[in-house]
């Protein structure tokens, strides 16, 4: 199958790749350390794959769109992780706004929320 990138963003985290790899592997979202916070058009995802320590595929966030997925690379940096997020899609999604808010939204996430459950 063909997949059709609709974003993709690489950043760094304050935490080693194993660590990482775990926290998206488990996601949070309640107890401790809790980051995964979702929107009112989002689903808790579904691990559809996963190689330790470097790479998880997430199922869709949004019901709308449940052929989305989001892969997720660790990559080592030091003493912290490098992690791309893509999002794939099997077909094309013209809407520039969707495609936009799944950026931003997978954006937030993992940049922001996770980052916050390391202290930062």
């Amino acid at each position: 199958m063909n997949w059709h990138v609709l974003g993709q963003r690489v950043r760094r985290l304050p935490a080693p790749p194993p660590v990482v790899w775990a926290d998206l592997v488990e996601r949070r979202a309640f107890g401790v350390r809790a980051w995964l916070r979702l929107g009112p058009d989002e689903v808790e995802p579904r691990v559809l794959r996963s190689h330790e320590p470097r790479e998880v595929v997430w199922s869709s966030l949004w019901p709308a769109r449940p052929r989305v997925r989001i892969v997720l690379e660790c990559l080592p940096s030091g003493p912290e992780t490098r992690l791309r997020f893509t999002i794939e899609s099997p077909e094309e999604v013209d809407d520039a706004s969707v495609v936009g808010h799944y950026r931003r939204r997978v954006n937030e996430i993992l940049y922001r929320d996770l980052r916050e459950s390391y202290g930062q």
